[in-house]
């Protein structure tokens, strides 16, 4: 039974990818929507390939304080064993390897119309070993982070703040769109976003209750929160906007979902239901907010990645020290109930992990640059992607939209 939950929920992980793909693509103008989709479906290929070769190794090897070692590289020593959980070890690689390649694909979203496709891809490919492994290792791979006792049930660090961070990073290195602030920049299918909206609440079932790596009780909890955390997000964030502007935005209300998805990661299997409720309604806040900021400062996170996915892990994060709790099934009390402790470690590692993805991120960017420019010519970039980096067009259009 183990082993066929993990299955399905490795199914519903990995359409998160073509979810996030309709989500982002519908959210672009028509000149660059080919481009958009191709920048979440190629990390399938880099990201999935440098995953089997050398990611997974360096997660999962061994408990050293930092980094895997290369036991698995290759995928050596990966079979039928149950090194990991009651499932064979090649179905947690599996599972774990759609993770790293769902955080690869949410950082386009900050580089969208820009960014030349051929360096993205190669910076993916860095980024999904030398950040998102470290990370990973050292909170799911018996590193540091985890021996301090960091609570993260499915990625909320490890998964949303990487690629949150990582997003901004990119977007500050970028610059803004030749045309950023016209009104010509628009989604040009809110449909598009909302069906890829609920691809991914359906994979984030598998996300979260798949992370319990078993057909049992902490799986339900964690599929029953993930419904109810983004309900609570929903219906604060309409009341939030419809006190600010008196309207009901859909994409207002599809951002809302993946914020509450977002912030009950981490505590998925941690908290009760009524916790989750409370969760999603916190992190409303926060994100709500943080995007009205960007949207004033100039930075052109095109699709928000930051405010929802990096603000909205930190919230998730630092709300798992707050209610977690032992008594359903998880190893330590948050702040609500008795343990202080618990929170001063969720805060620390959120710390640690933004300073390590920032500069790490920086650093990957700048030598990417040397090696090809991020960013696409002036006249590519008024062209559309579409056209100049694949040769092929959404529709037939007029192509300065």
């Amino acid at each position: 039974m183990d082993t066929v939950f993990l299955i399905f929920a490795s199914v519903l992980v990995f359409m998160m990818i073509p979810g996030l793909a309709f989500f982002y693509g519908g959210l672009v103008r028509h000149k660059n929507v080919v481009n958009t989709i191709m920048m979440s479906l190629g990390a399938i290929g880099v990201v999935g390939m440098a995953w089997a070769l050398i990611g997974f190794s360096l997660v999962f090897g061994g408990e050293n304080p930092w980094l895997g070692d290369f036991r698995y590289v290759l995928l050596k020593n990966v079979g039928f064993e149950s090194s990991f959980a009651n499932i064979p070890d090649l179905l947690f690689f599996l599972y774990q390897g759609t993770f790293a390649i769902v955080t690869a694909a949410l950082i386009s979203g900050a580089v969208i119309e820009r960014m030349r496709f051929s360096s993205y891809l190669l910076f993916i490919a860095l980024w999904s070993i030398f950040v998102y492994a470290p990370v990973a290792h050292s909170i799911w791979g018996g590193g540091f982070l985890a021996k301090m006792g960091v609570m993260d049930f499915a990625g909320g660090t490890v998964v949303h703040i990487t690629a949150g961070v990582a997003g901004l990073v990119l977007a500050l290195a970028l610059g803004q769109r030749k045309d950023y602030g016209s009104p010509l920049i628009a989604p040009h299918s809110v449909p598009f976003t909302l069906l890829g909206t609920g691809f991914l609440w359906l994979g984030w079932f598998g996300f979260n209750g798949g992370s319990a790596l078993a057909a049992n009780n902490t799986a339900v909890l964690a599929v029953v929160n993930t419904f109810l955390a983004p309900v609570a997000t929903m219906v604060m964030w309409l009341l939030l906007d419809a006190s600010r502007s008196r309207r009901i935005t859909s994409i207002g209300m599809a951002t809302a979902i993946i914020v509450g998805c977002v912030a009950i990661t981490p505590a998925s299997g941690f908290v009760s239901p009524t916790s989750a409720l409370l969760i999603g309604s916190i992190a409303a806040f926060p994100s709500y907010f943080a995007l009205l900021w960007r949207s004033r400062s100039g930075i052109d996170d095109g699709l928000d990645v930051f405010a929802s996915h990096g603000v909205g892990g930190i919230t998730g994060s630092l709300l798992t020290g707050v209610f977690a709790q032992e008594i359903w099934g998880n190893k330590a009390d948050g702040l609500l109930f008795g343990n202080p402790q618990q929170f001063v470690i969720e805060l620390i590692s959120v710390a640690s992990v933004i300073i390590f993805t920032f500069i790490a991120t920086l650093i990957i960017a700048k030598l990417v640059d040397l090696i090809n420019p991020l960013r696409s010519s002036a006249e590519r970039e008024l062209q559309g992607l579409d056209i100049a980096a694949h040769g092929e067009q959404a529709y037939i259009a007029d192509p300065s939209l």
